[in-house]
């Protein structure tokens, strides 16, 4: 043994060992870090590892037999018989592949490969936009405010939207350029005293172009200016006197003017984009305008769900006027994906009507980026084909340089998928071109609320209501972060009773919150003036819908009433069944069915749908909707008096990113069967604010 391991000094083999545990561990740090920035599958870092683990007694084997000299690789001098020697390569090889186990062992123990539900992120102080902290603004950087309309006619005023709305489109596909978005520049309409100094901080810009519009006949007059946000300084201003019918070159002339002044490069490929023609019909392109609007607000409460149906109506009339707008395809599209993923018609017919306007947009244009964004957000909002819909943003973000609906996207898919930080991060990016959008800011909310990061949560809600103070939707939400991080409804409530106070009407915009509030403090007067202002479709959590019916069912079992509760609970039931027909597989209506027939005392029945609809929607494959069916799977084990399944299940769901919260847990009547049973108040004790 004396003599092998003298062997294994002169051959240097202790050299080749140490050199390659340093390649080798410098190649996971590099690897490790570049490869999550590309979104790559964990199993090819894992392939990575095992092939370097592998690698190892290779690399000794090869250290015995051969000699690195200054005359090139050589193969080292025996000092034994042959036979002898290859014993000794064996019992090395050996070694090095124990060593190998022993180090792939390790690895696993430190660095788990199972892909489970994914942890939740550690929480950080979230920086925002127009924040206190923000980045510094990028000198090529520009916002087109609303241009003022002059036009005699009132009718005009939407035209001016429309000439500044296409001047900042074409500027936006200059990659040279930060450009915000429209969202958050529409909110500086005319009108009210601008301050251009605090517009450009507000939305992180050092230019500000603005300007008038006024139509008369066929003849259109425009006037522009460029402003320096910083200093307030007039930089450039020109008049433009032309045909209606030469609009559009009116528009990109001005767009390609304003890259000159800023001395942006513009390539070939964005010149051509920004000549581009989007129609040649004036109303049919207003009818798209008035569509990109509806869609374009925010969609916190039902009346989202009515601009996207009025937005499809809008768009198909735009169509029929113009068969070949490109643009109005894509944006109906759109439409009818969200209304698939999270309106009230979650039916094939849908999926059809999106099918039929994602393919014309790819007949006309299919090299186009917002060919490849429609197509990304149909995958995603109907097949959940995470991957697939990336790579589709991936190929639209190199011809839509400004384009935030990109990193919006993005970070739904993040967040389906559980990569929360990251999901976060574009978010985050997607408000640095458009820092004033409520509806992002809503969803980054969203975000940490499902990790139970409420600081961050409250930080990004507290943004939004700075750019929609008014919204009723937005105040509730606010008031509920204390409900459900600290089990304190008193300032929901009170929000809920201002709002009401000033505005009744407010009412069915904010029942769902309303009524669930009331559950929490079982309140049945509450409840029931909630469920009155209820819409007759019910709401919906994340696309998961609850009948009228079952909302019914709720306040009556509130009530103590269980034959009404009985009755309509049934109802909801049949309502349900009629939706299961169009897809036997929808886990969203498999899980509430389960619930259902739990609370009608089927318990085969109940349990059947519960474990199907997490069958079909693991959270692995979708984050959000597959913890909600988990959740409501320990809802349905509950309410069949099954505690051990259903403490199990809450555990899995307590532990992972999701709406269950330590105010739900303590307040809720989902979870009174399980309340005062030690392992249920450690399960919320977990959740306890800190």
């Amino acid at each position: 043994m004396k003599t092998f391991f003298q062997e294994l000094k002169r051959r240097r083999v202790y050299r080749v060992a140490l050199a390659y545990v340093i390649f080798a561990s410098a190649a996971v740090q590099v690897v490790g870090t570049i490869l999550p920035a590309f979104h790559v599958a964990d199993w090819i870092f894992q392939l990575l590892v095992l092939l370097l683990a592998l690698g190892f007694p290779g690399a000794l084997v090869l250290g015995w037999v051969f000699d690195v000299t200054r005359g090139g690789l050589r193969k080292t001098t025996l000092v034994a018989s042959p036979a002898a020697d290859l014993r000794r390569i064996a019992v090395l090889a050996a070694a090095g592949l124990l060593v190998a186990a022993l180090a792939l062992g390790g690895y696993w123990f430190w660095q788990p490969w199972k892909s489970r539900e994914r942890p939740m992120a550690v929480a950080v102080p979230l920086r925002l936009p127009g924040t206190a902290v923000a980045p510094p603004i990028p000198e090529k950087s520009i916002a087109v405010i609303p241009f003022a309309n002059l036009s005699d006619a009132k009718d005009n005023a939407y035209f001016a939207e429309g000439v500044q709305d296409e001047i900042l489109n074409d500027l936006a596909k200059v990659s040279d350029l930060k450009v915000i978005s429209r969202t958050s520049v529409m909110q500086y309409r005319p009108g009210a005293e601008r301050n251009i100094r605090e517009i450009g901080r507000a939305l992180g810009v050092a230019y500000i172009l603005e300007g008038t519009v006024q139509r008369a006949g066929q003849r259109i007059r425009l006037s522009a200016q460029l402003i320096d946000a910083r200093s307030d300084a007039h930089l450039w201003a020109d008049h433009y006197d032309r045909d209606l019918s030469d609009l559009f070159a009116l528009q990109s002339d001005l767009a390609e003017t304003i890259v000159t002044q800023l001395r942006s490069k513009i390539s070939p490929a964005e010149k051509a984009a920004i000549e581009e023609t989007p129609t040649s019909d004036l109303t049919a392109h207003d009818l798209y305008l008035q569509a990109n609007a509806l869609i374009s607000a925010p969609l916190f409460n039902v009346q989202g769900t009515e601009n996207l149906l009025q937005a499809v109506t809008l768009l198909d009339r735009a169509i029929a006027r113009d068969p070949g707008y490109f643009l109005a395809y894509c944006l109906l599209a759109s439409a009818h994906d969200q209304i698939y993923l999270n309106g009230p018609d979650h039916t094939p017919a849908r999926v059809a009507f999106a099918e039929t306007a994602v393919r014309a947009a790819q007949r006309l244009r299919p090299n186009a980026g917002e060919t490849h964004l429609a197509l990304a957000n149909h995958l995603y909002c109907v097949f959940l084909a995470y991957d697939d819909a990336r790579r589709e943003l991936a190929v639209a973000a190199r011809s839509l340089p400004n384009e935030p609906l990109i990193d919006q996207l993005a970070g739904f898919i993040d967040r389906r998928q559980g990569r929360w930080t990251d999901s976060a991060q574009h978010f985050a990016r997607a408000l640095q071109l458009d820092p004033r959008n409520a509806y992002t800011l809503q969803q980054i909310t969203i975000t940490y609320q499902s990790q139970r990061q409420f600081q961050n949560a409250a930080v990004a809600l507290d943004q939004a209501l700075r750019v929609l103070p008014n919204d009723p939707g937005l105040k509730v939400t606010r008031a509920g972060i204390a409900l459900h991080a600290e089990a304190d409804p008193r300032p929901m409530r009170a929000a809920i009773a201002h709002i009401l106070s000033e505005d009744p009407t407010a009412a069915s915009g904010l029942a769902d919150e309303w009524l669930f509030l009331a559950l929490c403090e079982r309140d049945v007067t509450a409840a029931r003036r909630a469920l009155a202002a209820l819409p007759a479709s019910g709401y919906n959590n994340e696309g998961v819908r609850f009948s009228h019916s079952w909302c019914g069912a709720l306040v009556d079992r509130l009530e103590g009433n269980q034959s009404a509760a009985r009755a309509n609970f049934l109802q909801a039931r049949a309502e349900l069944a009629e939706g299961l027909q169009d897809d036997p597989t929808d886990s969203r209506i498999l899980c509430v069915l389960g619930m259902i027939d739990a609370a009608l005392g089927r318990r085969s029945e109940a349990i059947s749908e519960g474990r199907q609809a997490v069958d079909l929607l693991p959270i692995s494959k979708d984050s959000i909707n597959g913890a909600i069916v988990a959740e409501y799977l320990a809802v349905t084990y509950a309410w069949l008096g099954d505690k051990p399944a259903a403490l199990e299940q809450l555990r899995k769901v307590a532990e992972i990113p999701s709406d269950v919260s330590y105010g739900q847990l303590r307040l809720h009547p989902y979870w009174d069967s399980l309340r005062g049973d030690p392992e249920f108040e450690k399960i919320a004790a977990t959740l306890a604010p800190r």
